[in-house]
């Protein structure tokens, strides 16, 4: 829980106004159920006691991805979290939970179609901002992500929306990834020039 707190308070610190973390993923439910509810209870635990603090600091809170696994008990705090800050704006926290990249794509499709079956959207209105607006995180694409342990992957995490975001993979596992770590990833993010498929500039 430190960990998670020491990188929310640094984003914070450095101006940073949007921060979404990989809690747990789609393909995590294979894992050994002890694990699966030690994490589960560990964010009931989280959200509860720093409930207050989000509301004083300005942050606000969001959860994406499935609510249909997660039980009532996690749910109902995840949605009083989420009530008492909606109006937060110094720092959106994103928190994926059963969340998968594929799976949101998916969803957001059957929603879309459903629309233009039922007459709400016509296919000429089909485009990048409009198909946006279907995905569970409607926010500007992340500029940085940082993928710890020295895996090499993105795991099935925003597929859409990383199109043209910068990759961090540091070697230093999550748990000692602090505040130190993660100054240090947005230090070399502040050293990279981003083209967005444009020439290198010489």
């Amino acid at each position: 829980m430190e960990r998670v707190k020491g990188v929310i308070r640094e984003a914070k610190s450095l101006g940073i106004k949007i921060l979404t973390l990989f809690a747990f993923s789609t393909e995590n439910w294979s894992r050994p159920k002890q694990e699966v509810e030690f994490l589960f209870s560990y964010l009931r635990n989280f959200l509860r006691k720093e409930r207050e603090k989000l509301v004083k600091d300005g942050i606000r809170l969001r959860v994406i991805g499935r609510r249909d696994r997660i039980g009532k008990v996690l749910l109902k705090e995840i949605d009083e979290v989420e009530e008492v800050t909606k109006n937060n704006s110094d720092l959106i926290v994103n928190i994926a939970l059963d969340y998968g990249g594929r799976w949101e794509i998916v969803e957001a499709i059957r929603r879309l179609v459903r629309d233009v079956v039922e007459k709400r959207v016509e296919v000429t209105q089909i485009d990048e901002k409009l198909w946006r607006e279907y995905l569970y995180l409607n926010v500007s694409d992340p500029d940085l992500l940082i993928r710890t342990s020295g895996e090499m992957r993105i795991s099935n995490f925003l597929l859409w929306q990383l199109a043209y975001t910068e990759l961090y993979f540091p070697e230093v596992l999550w748990p000692d990834f602090d505040e130190e770590e993660f100054r240090k990833a947005i230090e070399e993010y502040g050293r990279r020039e981003r083209r967005f498929g444009k020439v290198k500039e010489e």
